[in-house]
Order: structure tokens, then C-alpha cells, then sequence
């Protein structure tokens, strides 16, 4: 089982490696859903950490319809984020319809050059989810962050269980939303994840979080 926090400094990332998180998700502004954080800060990240940093790209708080302009920044971010070290890169795009859009999701794919690519939360406003996993499939994504489509992982946990089913290790399903020590092995026993997904907010809950999906 490996937990993702998703942190904004390093100070955070550095307390979350040593909470044993298997990877961290980079952001900025997660207050408002995060977005994607500056150069320096990736750069900070991946050279004082050993584990994986996955990079944030989004351009902005809100939807995630992008015009052409915001599609063209995001491309530029994921090469940024490749740049500089990122190990990873989580990204998403729907169109008008609440279906992937496909032609920004490939540019973006393509723009990291190999990195693996994270379908954000994005998913869980999709207006199908079970299409919408098999474009992520055929797209090249190797992960989507899904609470099932539900405002928690464990009100999604049945969603999520069907999600994992129908992936059947073509891509991997990681839950998130609202996961804490307090319910992590529910959501994990019921839907057959085998990554998690949880916000950073101090040391002592992230090593209780990881003590119990390892113990």
C-alpha cells in the first residue's frame, strides 16, 4: 500500500517522507483544490527529498474546461515541471460535455515525455466514469485520483471498488478524499486499492496513516 501527500513546501514533503508517504503530490493553493506551484518550488522539492514528487498542473482554481490559451500554459508547465526534476505529473481536462478532453489530455501526455501521468480529480465530475476510464486507458495515464465521484473516498468506496474491477491493472485507481487513519482501512478493504491518496496537515497523522495501511 503506498499513501500520497499532497503537500506546498518542502518543510511539508520533508516531514511526510520521514512519515513514511510513499510519494508526494506538489501543489500550490490546495485550499482552494491546488494549482500548479512555481519552478523554484519543484526544484526546492525534488532536490531535498528522495522519494517521488508527482507535480500539479493546473492553471487555475475552478472548472476544468480550458480554453486554448490555458491548454497552451499547461504544456509549458508540464515541461517545466519535467524539467526540474518532477517524477510524475497530475493533470486533467474535461470539455464542455464532462468528457475527457482527449486532444489536450494526449498533448499533455505527450509534453512528459515519458513521465507518468495522473488524471486528477477531474474524474469524479465526469459525466461518465467508466468511459471515462477506458480514454484514460487508451491515452496513456498510468493513474487516476478518484473519490468515486462523491464528495469522500468512503462515500465513493462502492464506486471506487467497480472503478478498480473494471481497470484490472490496465491503470491504478488511487482513492482520495477525505482519507485519515480514523477511515483509511475501511476504504482500502472495500475497494481493493492499493494506493491512497491524503492531504498533508501534520507529521503525527501522516505516520498514523501509514502505520495502519502497513500494519
Amino acid at each position: 500500500m503506498l499513501v500520497e501527500a499532497a503537500v506546498e513546501t518542502p518543510g511539508s514533503a520533508i516531514a511526510a517522507e520521514r512519515s513514511g508517504a510513499g510519494r508526494v503530490e506538489l501543489c500550490a493553493n490546495l485550499d482552494v483544490g491546488g494549482t500548479t506551484p512555481a519552478a523554484e518550488l519543484i526544484t526546492a522539492m525534488t532536490t531535498q527529498i528522495e522519494i517521488p514528487v508527482f507535480v500539479l498542473v493546473r492553471p487555475r482554481a475552478g472548472g476544468f474546461v480550458y480554453s486554448e490559451d490555458e491548454t497552451q500554459v499547461m504544456k509549458r508547465d508540464v515541461e517545466i515541471a519535467r524539467s526540474t526534476g518532477a517524477d510524475g505529473i497530475v493533470t486533467g481536462a474535461l470539455d464542455d460535455n464532462g468528457r475527457v478532453e482527449i486532444a489536450t489530455l494526449r498533448a499533455l501526455v505527450e509534453a512528459a515525455r515519458g513521465l507518468p501521468v495522473t488524471f486528477h480529480r477531474a474524474f469524479d465530475v465526469a459525466s461518465d466514469r467508466a468511459q471515462a476510464l477506458e480514454v484514460l486507458i487508451d491515452a496513456g495515464v498510468s493513474r487516476v485520483l478518484t473519490s468515486g465521484g462523491a464528495n469522500t473516498a468512503l462515500e465513493g468506496v462502492d464506486t471506487i471498488a467497480r472503478l478498480v474491477e473494471q481497470a484490472n491493472g490496465r491503470i491504478i485507481i488511487v482513492a482520495g478524499g477525505g482519507i485519515r487513519e480514523h477511515n483509511a482501512d475501511e476504504i482500502i478493504a472495500r475497494s481493493g486499492v492499493t494506493e491512497i491518496h491524503a492531504r498533508f496537515i501534520d507529521e503525527a497523522g501522516m505516520r498514523a496513516l501509514v502505520d495502519l495501511t502497513t500494519s
